[in-house]
């Protein structure tokens, strides 16, 4: 599971360090590709074969399917972490998120998010009013 956030900073080649809480999930290979509201998402290879599996049973006619599939697999770039634990960020993907030197890397339970700092602040900022409200919303009575 992944949780938390974490700023490490993006080197001269594109190279992220990984938070350490996340290696262990992550060595084996990961995927990274294009997130919602403009930000990266990096999954487990064994997580990113189960969603790909599932869009491929999805209907094709359906237009959302065959847009979805094409944003997640067209800028998805398999990587394994270095033995420092370091994964390279595509020059695609960095332009994508607008991702610069100093980055935001957010745990979000089954996937990792790697956001622009201005960016996910801006989110949170828009957010924290509605996330009252959604507890509810998801999970009544708690």
């Amino acid at each position: 599971m992944f949780v938390g956030t974490y700023t490490p900073k993006l080197d001269d080649k594109g190279r992220l360090f990984l938070p350490a809480k996340f290696r262990d999930e992550l060595e084996e290979g990961l995927m990274v590709t294009r997130g919602q509201e403009r930000c990266l998402t990096v999954y487990s290879l064994s997580h990113f074969e189960l969603m790909a599996q599932r869009l491929q049973e999805a209907s094709l006619t359906n237009k959302g399917t065959r847009d979805y599939v094409r944003m997640i697999s067209s800028g998805a770039f398999q990587e394994s972490p270095d033995k420092q634990g370091r994964i390279t960020i595509a020059p695609l993907l960095r332009q994508y998120a607008s991702l610069q030197k100093d980055v935001v890397v957010i745990g979000s339970l089954n996937h990792v998010e790697i956001w622009d700092p201005t960016s996910w602040e801006t989110y949170l900022t828009e957010q924290e009013p509605k996330f009252a409200d959604l507890s509810e919303e998801i999970f009544p009575g708690i």
